[in-house]
């Protein structure tokens, strides 16, 4: 018997032993099962590694709210401009709850969830000059194509073919994965923690950017969640100054105590916050609004708090309607922008103001679990009670 016919043989078998899903006792969706069969290609690598195919467990979200234990193969050697990492720490943030909820427009199921992701390098293909083995990352989970207009022009972060890890393709709730080499972002100094953390604050840092606060102007931040948090840290750092809007006594709490806040409100629903607002700026309406609640009713009303000539930024996203009248954007002239994602630069940048003590990520982690807790725990992050800011997976 040939060693390719062999391994053939040991590897079916090795399949027949295999359960699907661990946790739920159910079957496995047929996606999940075409990831479990080998081609003859995959043994003729296998055998130049001179290894048997190894399984190993990831956390998979089958449906909304029906998460499992799956078996998965290990992954291949990288290929050319690839890096084969391990990963270390997955932060959970809101993307993650709406995809677990069923409320992320982009999500697709069946999915391995996890993309504000630490990482460690173990090995890499060829051409890669942007890491080695031993490298401790952040991974910008981004996968554009590189080619369409967007990308051509520097937008990489909304490229019209893009997949985005744990939402269109599956991300790092998984012990190693193969990733291109230019998505990964590298530290000498920054824990698994830390580098777990600079994805959420990439996605403040963009927002941030596409509303181009002033020195000195106010900037009116409506949802005080994980995103909203993360672009206070940028509008400090821009010199402008912070006012939080959130119907969370606690957060607002949090927001007053930790990030340094001056002035926080909470809506009314005669809109009587208006004047509250009034009162923190001179008599004016803020210059630049920035929405990150991911809610329809609060995007859909924070055309109210925008000054004349001013910016709004939409940085949650909804599946439901947003609606507006039209005269009042119009008689301010209003500027509306969506931001999403983040840019390789704010990777860059972010990692170095966390390496020169500039942005402290210590308040942010409230929560963590063992890979093997994680599926008992996350309904519980779910309750506001918990208090809940970033729950950390330790892979």
């Amino acid at each position: 018997m040939s060693d390719e016919t062999q391994a053939m043989q040991e590897n079916e078998e090795q399949l027949s032993r295999v359960s699907r899903v661990k946790a739920s006792g159910t079957g496995v969706q047929p996606r999940l099962t075409r990831r479990l069969r080998w081609t003859r290609s995959d043994l003729k690598v296998n055998l130049r590694r001179q290894t048997r195919i190894d399984i190993m467990k990831a956390i998979l979200l089958e449906k909304p709210q029906h998460f499992s234990i799956a078996q998965i193969s290990e992954p291949a050697s990288p290929g050319r401009g690839e890096a084969l990492v391990r990963v270390h720490r997955v932060g959970i943030c809101g993307t993650d709850f709406s995809g677990y909820l069923g409320k992320m427009p982009f999500y697709s199921y069946p999915r391995i969830p996890g993309h504000e992701l630490g990482v460690e390098v173990l090995s890499v293909g060829e051409g890669v000059t942007e890491v080695r083995p031993g490298d401790r990352c952040s991974v910008e989970p981004y996968m554009n194509c590189q080619t369409c207009p967007a990308c051509g022009r520097g937008h990489t972060n909304c490229c019209e073919n893009l997949q985005v890890l744990g939402v269109h393709t599956d991300g790092g709730l998984r012990p190693q994965f193969i990733v291109p080499a230019r998505k990964l972002h590298t530290s000498t100094k920054l824990t698994f923690d830390q580098l777990a953390l600079v994805e959420t604050l990439a996605i403040g840092c963009h927002a941030v950017n596409r509303g181009h606060p002033l020195n000195g102007e106010f900037v009116l931040v409506i949802g005080a969640g994980p995103i909203g948090l993360s672009t206070m840290e940028f509008i400090r750092l821009a010199g402008a100054r912070t006012i939080v809007l959130d119907l969370n006594p606690q957060r607002l709490e949090f927001c007053r105590k930790v990030m340094r806040v001056d002035h926080t409100l909470v809506p009314c629903q005669d809109g009587s916050e208006l004047e509250q607002l009034k009162s923190f700026t001179g008599g004016e309406l803020p210059a630049l609004v920035i929405d990150a609640t991911g809610s329809n009713k609060s995007m859909s009303n924070a055309l109210n708090y925008v000054g004349f000539a001013g910016r709004l930024v939409f940085v949650g996203i909804t599946t439901a309607e947003v609606s507006f009248g039209h005269p009042m954007m119009h008689r301010r002239e209003m500027t509306l922008l969506a931001s999403r994602n983040a840019l390789p630069p704010d990777f860059k940048r972010i990692i170095q103001l966390i390496e020169e003590g500039r942005i402290d990520t210590r308040p942010w982690i409230t929560h963590h679990a063992m890979f093997e807790e994680m599926i008992a725990q996350f309904p519980a992050w779910l309750n506001p009670e918990n208090r809940v800011l970033k729950a950390l997976v330790h892979v």
